[in-house]
């Protein structure tokens, strides 16, 4: 099963050389590379295998070519603008942030300076964080601006890193913070095979789990169920894989719960057990719920004896401003796919 963790203990010496053949050519340092990534196995308990192993190689090639710290194009222009939006967004005025950035950091250039000369996720972050830490009320006017949201050769989310860190012990001492351990090789390696792996979803092909690591866990269940919701309740739901609002509008029904509710008699559950159920959907469990039950249930005896998928690519319009084409989460998973293959002939030969 893909990602399924580790049962059996095995010889630390000959994983590292399988993991260290399996990687693309041209790679620096392929001992170094094998290392960590094995080291993040060995941590997070999941087996070694040719196909993680191949999973974990092909999403990092894919997302750095495996550069510790890979430079971004236009990174400056991106990074002030995204400083001056996130300002604007939090009633911050413009002048404030002007002198801001004015104000000589550590080096003696002033950040504004050091901002212009930014060619990777790592400056930038650095910059931000020793900004925020020594102009006057730094962190109160600018802690939840960084626009660096990523980073690390697998580009892995900083929240996920600090969340799964308040969760389960980072395996290396921490120098200053998760944030930092993100744009270190062993730290994004790390978090990026933890937010690829370490989760329990018996998808029957690995694309799944890259779409998932593009768009969230549980994604393709989700966006799966969406469209059994669709045949159900007869609707056109899109198959974005998100079951419920977020942030001020958490407390609102989404329209996948508002299509539900429609056949709640159908499923023979109420909207306090509906929103119930969904409310697990980011979890595993989602998957033993009623709600997911009955709507499958139906959803199978609608499709001629032929059962519905219990995985979909979600269809996510990828957006970011690095991005500057268009992009989505099916083009990424099969991206991925393609050199996840690649590795796997390499395995064979």
């Amino acid at each position: 099963m893909p990602g399924s963790h580790r049962e059996a203990r095995v010889d630390p010496d000959v994983a590292r050389a399988q993991i260290e053949q399996l990687l693309p050519a041209g790679v620096q340092n392929k001992s170094g590379w094998a290392l960590d990534i094995f080291a993040a196995f060995e941590a997070l308990g999941i087996a070694p295998s040719v196909d993680n192993s191949c999973a974990v190689i092909a999403v990092t090639e894919q997302e750095s070519t495996f550069q510790e710290s890979p430079r971004v194009p236009g990174l400056a222009g991106i990074a002030t603008k995204q400083i001056y939006a996130k300002a604007a967004d939090y009633g911050i005025p413009k002048f404030v942030v002007n002198a801001a950035l004015e104000t000589s950091s550590t080096d003696g250039r002033s950040y504004r300076s050091r901002l212009e000369r930014a060619t990777t996720e790592q400056e930038l972050s650095e910059i931000y964080e020793n900004l925020i830490g020594r102009v006057p009320l730094g962190k109160r006017l600018f802690g939840n601006l960084n626009p660096v949201r990523t980073g690390g050769p697998m580009q892995v989310s900083i929240a996920y890193a600090e969340k799964h860190a308040a969760t389960k012990r980072y395996p290396y001492p921490v120098q200053s913070d998760i944030r930092a351990e993100v744009f270190t090789r062993r730290g994004g390696m790390y978090f990026g095979i933890a937010h690829l792996l370490d989760y329990k979803m018996p998808y029957a092909e690995m694309r799944y789990r890259f779409a998932d690591f593009n768009a969230g866990h549980y994604a393709s269940r989700n966006a799966a169920f969406q469209k059994a919701v669709n045949v159900v309740a007869r609707t056109k739901l899109d198959l974005d894989g998100d079951l419920l609002l977020h942030g001020d509008r958490a407390g609102q029904p989404s329209q996948t719960e508002l299509a539900i509710r429609k056949v709640a008699g159908q499923l023979r559950l109420d909207e306090t057990q509906i929103r119930r159920d969904l409310e697990r959907s980011q979890d595993e469990s989602f998957g033993g719920t009623k709600l997911y039950e009955r709507v499958f249930e139906i959803a199978d005896a609608a499709g001629s004896g032929r059962p519905m998928p219990r995985a979909v690519m979600p269809d996510i319009l990828l957006k970011s401003p690095k991005i500057q084409r268009k992009l989505t989460t099916g083009w990424f998973a099969n991206r991925v796919q393609t050199r996840y293959e690649q590795c796997l002939a390499r395995a064979r030969r």
